[in-house]
């Protein structure tokens, strides 16, 4: 047992770890339909991601801590969203943006949709919208802030650790 699990992180430490962690963020972005065109539309100059600390388009998942899932997944792509999300370094975020990333869209009925991304992987904020502006996502990222923010480092590195590989 190490000295973060027997003791805790002092309160001090955590938030300055905590607000480094929420301003550096960089971004793998998984888009799969027209969701996907809004998404990079938010990277762009006019949205401008980067006033809020994330990085847009990095090289590869092991690069990245914040997977932005937008569009309709289907049976035969949910193994490769989990392949991906398994390949990020932890601590790792996710957002699911669209309605056909939250829930299936109106596509929900279809045999080969997934009913929703939650499904394959842990969804940390969901950006409603068929599709959803810029905005919306910017607004899913701010949310996404404030969550790692208040976030316990003990419990999370507990969480990491119970859950099934």
């Amino acid at each position: 047992m190490g000295v973060v699990e027997k003791f805790g992180i002092p309160k001090p430490i955590s938030s300055l770890l905590n607000w480094s962690r929420k301003y550096s963020l960089w971004m793998f972005q998984f888009g799969l339909a027209c969701c996907a065109v809004e998404m990079i539309a938010a990277a762009g100059p006019r949205y401008d991601m980067m006033r809020f600390g994330i990085i847009p388009f990095p090289a590869s998942p092991r690069q990245a801590d914040l997977m932005i899932v937008a569009g309709t997944v289907t049976d035969k792509m949910a193994p490769a969203v989990r392949r991906l999300y398994d390949q990020m370094p932890d601590p790792k975020y996710v957002i699911s943006m669209g309605s056909c990333a939250n829930c299936g869209g109106p596509y929900w009925d279809s045999y080969s949709v997934t009913k929703g991304v939650d499904q394959i992987i842990p969804v940390d904020v969901y950006v409603p919208g068929c599709p959803p502006r810029p905005e919306a996502l910017m607004d899913g990222i701010v949310m996404l802030q404030k969550k790692i923010q208040a976030e316990d480092m003990r419990e999370k590195w507990m969480e990491r650790d119970r859950e099934p590989v």
